[in-house]
């Protein structure tokens, strides 16, 4: 039996200070409502607003499956239990990581609705609420998610389970492997001239000599000429990270730092020259704003990596050298070069993440658009594009081999099946963590909530 919203609940005690209240309208954008608690999960309250606002959200991105009164508490109340325990072991995430998640969703919700005065008008509030209530989801989700990986961190299944759960998958649930092609390349570097180099390191210490005299901040320049997208619109803020997430010159100079104030020397990376300012120091993890600029390439260095490049390819089609022994000598793409050239699908989300296996989409776009044109075994023409670093090179590729789409077998997809019986024994794992919890909680719901078909029936207890 459904529950409905517009029902007026019966009244109960007072639960840590609050009580549940009568519900006033099922519509919170268009009419006021006077708030209530409809759950307590221990300590925690779920408020009607929290279950309307998720309804709301889940509307606007095309889910109406289910029914949503029942649905969305019960979620809330599941994040609940991780979020209870992620207290109790510290879990937290980093507002910068939590900030760029809420800007994406805003900006594809804005996308979707057609602006932002009509994504206010969909909520009844304004922008800075929006995101205010959207970074509160958003830290919580990433916190469950971290909570759930530690859960199941130590779950391993040996080739005998694997097997086991790759025999009684039925026929009809085998996963169907779609097309794919293991990549070789062979990239070089254009020669970048002094001149460029000292004009690049003249622009940053003009940077640095304004923010060091207090003429400008730091932020404000990131936001305006710095060249990591990742971070220029948080003002440069890179969020917290450890040495071994860097690259070894950069964790070297931003460790170093010790004055907030204050701005590093010049550091040069693979993705060009930075300055940086210490934000904060936790113990092994430090917080710091950057700014990146990258020299510029000019075309008669591109042209002169290309020339040479298309030497290189005239070698392996003669037969004179293999691709393999090509990579090794010429090629400047550090990811690569000691392994024949072949390069490994590092998204995190592909299901082939880790292999030399990619769809064609997966393949950085510059990449992709000349793997189309290629049989197996086809070397390129040179071809400009831009590295994960963001560089500018020239380089060539080679087809090494393409696979047919079919159904996953232990034989051709082993690592595929493997990944499936794991993530389903994790899965378990994770399950049975919810329902202990839920025997070991308090949980009072208001009496409507007792009638939905909830995923884990063990809700319907009162612990006092």
């Amino acid at each position: 039996m459904k529950s409905k919203t517009a029902l007026a609940l019966l009244s109960l005690l007072p639960l840590g200070g609050l009580a549940l209240a009568q519900v006033k309208s099922d519509e919170p954008q268009k009419q006021n409502i006077i708030d209530e608690v409809v759950w307590m999960v221990g300590d925690e309250p779920i408020l009607l607003s929290d279950i309307e606002y998720q309804k709301l959200v889940l509307r606007s991105e095309g889910h109406t499956e289910g029914d949503l009164d029942c649905v969305i508490p019960e979620r809330i109340a599941i994040q609940k239990l991780f979020l209870n325990q992620a207290k109790i072991d510290s879990i937290e995430v980093g507002d910068t990581q939590v900030n760029r998640m809420v800007e994406m969703w805003i900006q594809n919700a804005i996308s979707q609705l057609g602006s932002q005065e009509k994504l206010e008008e969909y909520f009844n509030k304004k922008i800075g609420q929006i995101r205010e209530e959207q970074a509160t989801q958003v830290r919580n989700e990433e916190i469950v998610r971290a909570m759930q990986q530690r859960i199941a961190q130590d779950v391993r299944v040996s080739p005998s389970e694997i097997s086991a759960f790759y025999k009684q998958l039925p026929q009809d649930s085998l996963p169907f492997v779609p097309k794919t092609v293991e990549v070789q390349i062979i990239a070089m570097q254009p020669q970048i001239p002094l001149s460029e180099i000292d004009r690049v390191k003249g622009v940053l210490r003009g940077y640095a000599d304004d923010i060091n005299a207090g003429k400008r901040e730091f932020s404000t320049i990131a936001r305006l000429y710095s060249e990591d997208k990742r971070t220029a619109a948080q003002g440069g803020e890179y969020g917290f990270v450890g040495k071994v997430s860097l690259d070894p010159a950069f964790a070297t100079a931003i460790f170093n730092l010790s004055e907030k104030n204050r701005v590093s020397p010049i550091i040069k990376t693979d993705e060009g020259y930075h300055i940086a300012q210490l934000i904060e120091r936790r113990g092994d993890l430090v917080n710091f704003r950057h700014i990146l600029v990258r020299p510029v390439v000019e075309e008669k260095a591109l042209e002169q990596a290309s020339a040479r490049l298309d030497s290189v390819a005239g070698l392996i089609k003669d037969q004179r050298l293999t691709f393999e022994q090509a990579a090794e000598l010429y090629s400047e793409d550090k990811n690569t070069f000691n392994n024949g050239g072949l390069m490994t699908n590092s998204s995190n989300e592909s299901n082939f993440s880790g292999s030399a296996l990619f769809r064609y989409e997966e393949l950085p776009q510059d990449i992709a658009k000349v793997a189309y044109t290629l049989k197996p075994g086809e070397v390129s023409k040179p071809f400009t594009m831009r590295n994960d670093k963001g560089l500018e090179q020239v380089a060539i590729i080679r087809i090494k081999a393409e696979h047919a789409e079919h159904m996953a077998n232990m034989n051709a997809d082993f690592r595929t099946i493997k990944e499936m019986a794991l993530a389903k024994k994790r899965a378990r794992v994770i399950d049975e963590w919810i329902r202990q919890k839920q025997r070991e909680t308090s949980i009072v719901m208001a009496p409507r909530y007792r009638n939905c078909t909830f995923q884990y029936p063990g809700w319907v207890h009162d612990k006092k």
